[in-house]
């Protein structure tokens, strides 16, 4: 867990601004330190210098991109990036070791592979089976409380656990349990995927660690089964609801709230949110 505000504050700040140049100057002058401090701070927390974690934010988002948006060229999202052709591909292939275009090619069979769970049958539905699941729902900004990892997802139960029992009483029934993802599992290693555990607030809530999640248009997968299918409910959105469908992701990030949950087998009730335009 990122215990330290101001590095997550630097964090949310890259994430925004992911298709600027942007420098370690930019950011600490964000965060108000010198970016000698500021950069020994945030190695620190993350394991990686600001440099490093802004260029492998660039090339995973741009990666993502590559994968949902099938009908805009490689130069394009190179240039989505702040990269020329020729400086992008060289960038991409040092953090996949592949070029752009020979990466897009090989992701659709790559993202059917569960990462967490290798020998795991994957079961695929049709176009119509996933649609059946989905609606359109428009909803207002969140305000929550949150904790930020980077890691992988083995210990959410736990995490989850720690953390309802910390904010416990800020928890009213309109509370919404919310996981927030910035990274896609069949791109970024498992072990540096970024994610918010959440929870819905009212706006009075004085606790530092608050942000606001932006509402908007989304598509929602009503999930019902274990955690070892959620990832695979994922890339059906990504990889068959949204080509079929006509609908494009946009910029924001989605999330996936928790509406029910057997402690017992681990059975949940959960909606996946996909921001699209």
């Amino acid at each position: 867990m990122i215990m330290n505000e101001m590095v997550n504050r630097a964090i949310t700040y890259i994430i925004q601004h992911i298709g600027e140049n942007l420098t370690i100057d930019d950011v600490a002058e964000h965060c108000h330190f010198s970016k000698y401090y500021f950069s020994r701070v945030f190695k620190e927390e993350t394991g990686e210098s600001i440099y490093s974690f802004i260029k492998r934010a660039k090339m995973d988002q741009s990666a993502f991109r590559l994968k949902v948006d099938r009908d805009r060229k490689v130069t394009d999202i190179g240039y989505d990036y702040g990269y020329s052709p020729s400086n992008y591909s060289s960038v991409f292939r040092q953090q996949h070791n592949v070029s752009p275009a020979v990466f897009r090619r090989g992701i659709e069979e790559r993202s059917w592979s569960h990462p967490f769970y290798p020998k795991a049958a994957v079961e695929r539905e049709t176009f119509e089976e996933c649609n059946k699941k989905v609606s359109i729902v428009t909803i207002e900004d969140q305000f929550v409380i949150y904790e930020r990892k980077i890691g992988n997802y083995y210990d959410l139960g736990k995490e989850w656990s720690a953390f309802l029992t910390k904010y416990q009483a800020y928890q009213t029934e309109q509370s919404m349990l919310i996981e927030r993802t910035f990274d896609d599992p069949s791109i970024t290693d498992v072990d540096k995927c970024l994610y918010d555990i959440c929870m819905s607030v009212g706006k009075d809530c004085t606790l530092e660690n608050t942000c606001v999640i932006q509402g908007g248009k989304f598509a929602v997968y009503h999930f019902k089964g274990y955690p070892r299918q959620i990832y695979t409910a994922y890339q059906m959105m990504f990889q068959v609801w949204l080509p079929q469908s006509k609908h494009r992701i946009d910029k924001r990030y989605g999330f996936e709230q928790y509406l029910e949950v057997n402690c017992d087998d681990m059975y949940m009730v959960s909606d996946i949110y996909i921001p699209i335009e």
